[in-house]
């Protein structure tokens, strides 16, 4: 009878992250539900002092790339850089719309697709607001879509990847080989799609008398210190190092040397960062802590072996198909976190690939599938804009479909 009470609770916290109803913040509805399966005794506090701990790495990452976001957006370096891009364009909506999207595939790459999330959104919207263009959403959206869909390219491009594989993550050249020709065709089919669906939008003409601002000495300490950050994250990957703690310390410094130099009340840059997407993560880990006490996770790894021993392909296909739709049903937080440990053992690489796959790609269908998607949306209203839940569901269900029937095709290539 608990499994089922345990069920219900972590559906409506989850439902209520993805559906936000009464405008009530996503952290509220997971922390609700966290507090819940605690108080009634669900989850003993151990259980869920674990879960809380299991995320300790993430907590690091995300307060790291808040803080560097924050300190170069307070020191206008997404203004200057946001003019620069502007003034490429020449004029083009469609010029201006692919830079943006090459930008983003770099920063998913080096920085993992949280950062893309954190921090080019405020860039992007910088660049609409400079570029004057009436409808800045097309160009807002590349930083969700191509957060998801380039978080493959290589293991830091999303934490997700580290949780799959845990231990066991492949070296780079191996990962490159599995997986560089499904993000080539994931990312140049979400390119494609986003910009057929926005087609209409970006008839429009740009402006080209773009006055370039003056960077300050912060902002150009900014630029160094996100530089510094894809180093020592590239580093840190090469050596298996986890990602949260040289993140937060290089996140922490950064802004720290900005603040001194320019003699800032360090309150302004902490006000700024959305904290709350802490306690959400937390609460979200411990709702996947008591979900592991229903034996879900042995019952998929069972699943997984016996249809793995049946057809390889079939398993392939059918799981990172059912991966992707279950990271919009209940996040790809608390989907990775339970695939991950659900496809550990001897399972065939092609079926660990398209669930990883389904992971990182999934999330592109709906506006909460995935914790970079929750960051964009959190920047998004920060910058006074908002999207649907419909909306952005009209549009994923048309661009993730075809971006993952792609990308995971081309692990038989």
């Amino acid at each position: 009878m608990s499994h089922i009470y345990i069920w219900i609770i972590s559906f409506l916290a989850i439902a209520g992250v993805i559906i936000r109803p009464f405008k009530i913040p996503e952290a509220v509805w997971a922390l609700a539900g966290a507090v819940l399966l605690l108080v009634l005794g669900l989850i003993p506090f151990s259980d869920g002092l674990t879960g809380i701990g299991r995320g300790t790495d993430v907590y690091l990452f995300l307060t790291g790339m808040m803080l560097l976001a924050e300190t170069a957006r307070e020191e206008k370096l997404f203004d200057w850089l946001a003019a620069h891009a502007t003034r490429m364009a020449k004029g083009s909506a469609n010029r201006l719309f692919l830079l943006i999207y090459i930008v983003g595939v770099v920063v998913t790459t080096f920085l993992s697709n949280d950062a893309t999330a954190v921090v080019l959104t405020p860039a992007v919207a910088a660049a609409a607001k400079a570029a004057r263009v009436n409808k800045p959403l097309p160009y807002l959206l590349i930083c969700a879509f191509i957060a998801n869909a380039a978080s493959f390219v290589i293991p830091i491009s999303n934490p997700a990847n580290l949780v799959i594989y845990g231990r066991h993550m492949p070296p780079l050249l191996h990962w490159l080989h599995q997986y560089a020709l499904p993000s080539f065709f994931a990312i140049v089919a979400t390119y494609f799609m986003l910009r057929f669906t926005q087609r209409a939008a970006l008839k429009e003409k740009i402006a080209t008398d773009i006055a370039i601002p003056t960077l300050s000495t912060g902002g150009k300490t900014a630029i160094i210190g996100i530089a510094a950050t894809a180093v020592i994250l590239l580093v840190s990957s090469a050596f298996d190092i986890q990602l949260g703690l040289p993140t937060a310390i290089t996140g922490i410094l950064t802004s720290a040397i900005v603040i001194i130099s320019a003699r800032k009340n360090p309150l302004i840059v902490i006000k700024g960062v959305s904290w709350a997407v802490l306690p959400l993560v937390a609460g979200l880990f411990i709702i996947v802590e008591a979900l592991n006490k229903t034996g879900i996770t042995q019952t998929l790894t069972d699943l997984l072996h016996q249809s793995a021993a049946n057809s390889v392909t079939g398993t392939a296909w059918g799981s990172g198909i059912i991966t992707a739709v279950a990271c919009n049903l209940m996040n790809n937080l608390p989907a990775g976190l339970i695939a991950g440990t659900a496809v550990q053992g001897n399972l065939p690489e092609l079926v660990k690939s398209a669930i990883l796959i389904g992971v990182d790609l999934g999330p592109n269908l709906s506006i909460t599938g995935s914790l970079a998607t929750i960051l964009w949306l959190v920047a998004l209203r920060r910058e006074g804009l908002n999207i649907t839940f419909w909306t952005f569901l009209k549009l994923g269900a048309l661009i993730m479909t075809v971006a993952l029937f792609f990308a995971i095709g081309a692990l038989w290539i």
